[in-house]
């Protein structure tokens, strides 16, 4: 046997091994998908109060580590078809044959890079506006109300595209949507178990170097990873810090429950902003003050005098989430409890800043409207990209979000 068949026997090998990765990472998205949901105040609290290392006398906390990580080398094979157009050639018609140019895969990786691009980095792109106009505290709840609007802005274009095209690409967004938020939500309330995302603008490096083909954010803080064994005073230094790491992280069964009551939120947005979408802008606003204002006022604004702690009042979910049975409810206790979430009626002292909120509705039903007719002018070619391997990011900067 020559050296130029063994060559093309190991590549439709691994072909056909990627194609097998493709299907595992497939059906483990759809699964995800269908087991998730948006993070409650539980995330904030509990990540508030999980243990953190405690300095002693005889030594200083470990700096966090800031060694980068290795580069993945490629293989011999790799290099090799690289290198040779014809075996480059043959390796991209047997992986065609074997579907990995499907109309399914191209609107995979065309929707992994319309996430990152216009999505997951939409929170820290217009930050000071979410904070300072909005009121959102800087948490990972903010960041999701934030990412499902534009998840939703998206999806809206996405099911005008023609079949199946438009199926392919809004179920490989919302795929790659709930496996971000599930890895984001176990750096939060597992530390540890996942390597620290990269903060490198290039996400191809920076998935090389943790895993993860989702971007890092600066809009909420996470636990800081654990230093090196080498930045500790001892052994047993470290193994104690390795224990109290693996104590303060929270149980599967509360990462699983999280992960439903984020997508009943987000199942529960995207049909109030389909409904706004239809009957006006006056439906549009309402879903907007519920959904990304937190219903702040719904009970009245308070005239209490200041420090009164009955004049604190937030909205609460009478449906799905952690409520079991609303009969057992009672709401006005639940309004009236402080959920760390950041979300709650303005106090006493800023009750001025109601008075802007008609105009904050106005900005953001204008903002939403105007986003959805830009996509909708565009031509379905532009939204889809030029459909060949190595392509799939052409033409998604040219899509990028306009000015709130």
């Amino acid at each position: 046997m020559s050296s130029q068949q063994l060559l093309v026997r190991q590549v439709v090998r691994s072909a056909r091994k990627a194609r097998a990765y493709d299907n595992i990472r497939a059906n483990f998205s759809l699964k995800v998908h269908r087991n998730v949901r948006v993070i409650s105040s539980s995330v904030t609290r509990s990540a508030a109060s999980a243990p953190k290392l405690k300095s002693t006398p005889n030594s200083t906390p470990p700096p966090p580590s800031s060694e980068p990580a290795p580069q993945r080398e490629q293989s011999w094979l790799t290099t090799k078809v690289k290198s040779s157009p014809l075996l480059f050639s043959i390796f991209l018609s047997v992986a065609r044959i074997l579907g990995y140019g499907s109309p399914q895969q191209f609107a995979n990786r065309r929707a992994l890079l319309l996430y990152n691009t216009l999505c997951a980095t939409r929170a820290d792109e217009a930050s000071a506006f979410w904070r300072e106009e909005c009121a959102l505290p800087p948490t990972f709840q903010s960041w999701f109300t934030v990412t499902n609007l534009h998840v939703w802005l998206l999806t809206v274009r996405l099911r005008a595209l023609p079949a199946p095209h438009g199926t392919h690409h809004v179920q490989g967004l919302i795929d790659h949507f709930f496996q971000d938020v599930e890895e984001r939500l176990r750096a939060v309330l597992q530390p540890g178990v996942l390597p620290p995302r990269s903060s490198s603008p290039n996400l191809s490096s920076a998935a090389a170097e943790d895993g993860s083909p989702y971007p890092h954010s600066s809009f909420y803080t996470t636990p800081a990873p654990l230093a090196p064994k080498s930045a500790f005073p001892s052994t047993k230094a470290y193994q104690e810090a390795v224990k109290l790491q693996k104590r303060s992280r929270a149980p599967e069964k509360l990462i699983t429950r999280q992960m439903k009551i984020l997508k009943e939120q987000w199942a529960g947005m995207g049909m109030t902003l389909d409904l706004g979408l239809v009957r006006g802008d006056a439906e549009m606003a309402a879903a907007v003050w519920r959904n990304l204002l937190g219903a702040r006022g719904a009970s009245g604004i308070g005239l209490g005098q200041e420090g009164n702690s009955s004049s604190y009042r937030r909205a609460v979910n009478l449906v799905g989430g952690l409520v079991e049975d609303v009969r057992k409810l009672d709401v006005d206790k639940e309004e009236l409890k402080d959920d760390n979430s950041g979300v709650h009626d303005f106090a006493p002292s800023e009750n001025d800043r109601y008075i802007g909120y008609p105009e904050l509705m106005v900005t953001l039903v204008s903002y939403i409207r105007r986003e959805s007719l830009r996509l909708e002018r565009l031509d379905d070619s532009v939204i889809m990209g030029p459909r060949r391997v190595g392509r799939e990011g052409e033409g998604i900067q040219n899509l990028r979000w306009g000015d709130i």
